[in-house]
């Protein structure tokens, strides 16, 4: 799950290039059920992750919840963003992973959103302050 993360997050960082134009934030609320998680998201070119799932148990079936966050940190640190992943209830663990991962997509969905306002500019005040 790692090794994936890593790899993914090495072909997002090259995908997104400088950013130009992007939203660079997002944020989603998920539910399913019992279960909610939000994840807010900052392309920021730093990587930093806050990961907060008490999951109700270790395994999902033959899975071990311990490599969802793995996944998370390998992404964080090859993409280069600041995420954060709160489950905010859920007593079932397939949920609670389910949402989590639901709402991490929206919220870069939200994030890499072309932003009128700023096209061809890097979203980022640095520098400028």
């Amino acid at each position: 799950m790692e090794d994936i993360g890593i790899t993914l997050g090495q072909a997002f960082a090259k995908a997104v290039g400088d950013k130009k134009g992007l939203r660079r934030y997002g944020h989603a609320y998920v539910p399913l059920d019992e279960a909610m998680s939000r994840v807010v998201i900052d392309l920021s070119g730093r990587p930093g992750m806050e990961f907060n799932i008490k999951f109700v148990r270790a395994r999902i079936g033959e899975f071990d919840v311990d490599l969802i966050n793995e996944f998370f940190q390998g992404f964080v640190n090859h993409a280069l963003i600041t995420l954060h992943v709160d489950n905010l209830s859920g007593d079932n663990a397939h949920h609670q992973a389910e949402t989590a991962f639901k709402a991490f997509g929206r919220a870069l969905r939200v994030a890499l959103e072309l932003d009128p306002r700023s096209i061809n500019v890097i979203p980022s005040t640095k520098g400028s302050l």
